[in-house]
């Protein structure tokens, strides 16, 4: 496995090895043995699996507030998505700032970010799905949502009028939010 540093403290894309021939292709997603190796000791918890219809959806920016915050290992599985990553641990050098990651179901990267980030992501295609699993179990009470388009994160996701949930719609500003997260 390849594991790239990003830019924002803990985030990484890795690169599993996959091994083809003419029968199709085989590859390990997650090892518990592996991301030791790198440095890396999570226990996931839960898997999730997300289905988008529309090409032009954006799903975030999300995240799960203390004391159940989520560290996420993300997969597109079926299409493209511009994978989206905001730092919004008060105190960090990096706070606000994002990073953007297209992830393709042909490429078999996936996005590890840990807990203090928001998370969100565009789909780039029609039917596309995306697999990930996280530390901590799923939260009702601590489920959040920021903005997609909070002007003092300003991300630029290369479109101006999304397709939205309800929850997406109605997000806070960060300023107005009670994310909990210190650095």
């Amino acid at each position: 496995m390849n594991i790239i540093d990003l830019g924002l403290s803990g985030v990484k894309l890795l690169e599993p090895k996959v091994f083809g021939d003419f029968r199709g292709w085989y590859s390990e997603t997650y090892s518990t043995r592996t991301m030791q190796q790198f440095g890396l000791d999570m226990i996931f918890v839960q898997d999730n699996h997300a289905y988008t219809i529309k090409k032009g959806t954006i799903r975030g920016i999300h995240f799960q507030n203390n004391p159940l915050a989520q560290t996420k290992l993300i997969r597109c599985t079926s299409g493209n998505v511009l994978d989206i990553v905001v730092d919004l641990r008060k105190g960090s050098p990096t706070y606000k700032q994002w990073l953007k990651v297209l992830l393709e179901a042909g490429k078999h990267q996936q996005l590890l970010i840990p807990a203090g980030f928001g998370h969100g992501y565009l789909t780039l295609t029609d039917n596309t799905e995306i697999l990930y699993k996280v530390d901590a179990l799923y939260s009702p009470e601590l489920d959040r949502a920021i903005a997609w388009n909070d002007p003092d994160i300003a991300i630029d996701w290369g479109i101006e009028d999304p397709i939205l949930s309800e929850k997406d719609r109605n997000a806070s500003f960060l300023k107005n939010s009670d994310v909990n997260f210190i650095f």
